[in-house]
């Protein structure tokens, strides 16, 4: 089984300063095998963590946080942007496209966009969701996500959802697989996956929105 994170944000995430370098570091001392850069509607990160794994022990999956008209929605296998505000179906049909896995982050969580807070999931084509987002407060929507997981037998992942290279690998993913990138989709898809690590700490999430948000102001 490997470890893996399939949704970090970096510098190319306007909500994000994390490098690239900082990102593979913490996700090498937390022996994450597998990890995806999940920009905001940009792919320009995945390139540059492709070209910087090439030669390394940890594989790097294309992916994009899209930005639908009701929510968000990885593109997990992306190297194409896609256009944001296009109805969901629409573009959970533009990763197919691309072969890509449409699954769903933080799918109940209202206030970062979860697409299951506006969208019915028996109208769309989802590949898989999220079922353990770090960036929880009390944990309700995680639960919401792995009783649908449950009931629909659909696979459950689990994510850092790091903003903030410290935060890598807070949650992660179990995965059965071969240690390449078709190999890691078919994993996905046929569920031989599981959500596994902790929230990361309310705390330290606060210091650090607090520095980014307001301290930066007087840099």
């Amino acid at each position: 089984m490997l470890k893996m994170d399939s949704h970090i944000h970096s510098e190319y995430s306007p909500d994000s300063n994390s490098k690239i370098d900082d990102i593979l570091e913490t996700a090498k001392n937390r022996n994450i095998d597998i990890i995806a850069i999940s920009d905001h509607n940009t792919v320009d990160g995945t390139s540059e963590v492709l070209k910087k794994t090439r030669n390394t022990d940890i594989l790097a999956i294309p992916s994009i946080e899209i930005s639908s008209t009701h929510g968000h929605i990885l593109g997990f296998g992306c190297e194409e942007n896609i256009p944001r505000d296009l109805s969901p179906q629409d573009t959970i049909d533009r990763i197919h496209d691309l072969g890509g896995l449409a699954i769903i982050p933080h799918p109940y969580c209202f206030y970062r966009h979860g697409l299951l807070c506006k969208s019915d999931y028996n109208d769309l084509k989802i590949d898989a969701i999220e079922t353990k987002n770090a960036r929880f407060i009390v944990g309700y929507c995680n639960r919401k996500a792995k009783n649908l997981s449950k009931k629909e037998n659909l696979p459950a992942l689990g994510a850092s959802d790091a903003h903030y290279w410290k935060f890598v690998g807070d949650c992660y993913s179990l995965i059965d697989t071969e240690k390449d990138i078709d190999s890691v989709l078919k994993a996905i898809k046929k569920g031989k996956v599981k959500a596994e690590g902790k929230g990361t700490s309310n705390i330290l999430l606060s210091k650090y929105l607090f520095e980014r948000n307001f301290l930066k102001k007087f840099d």
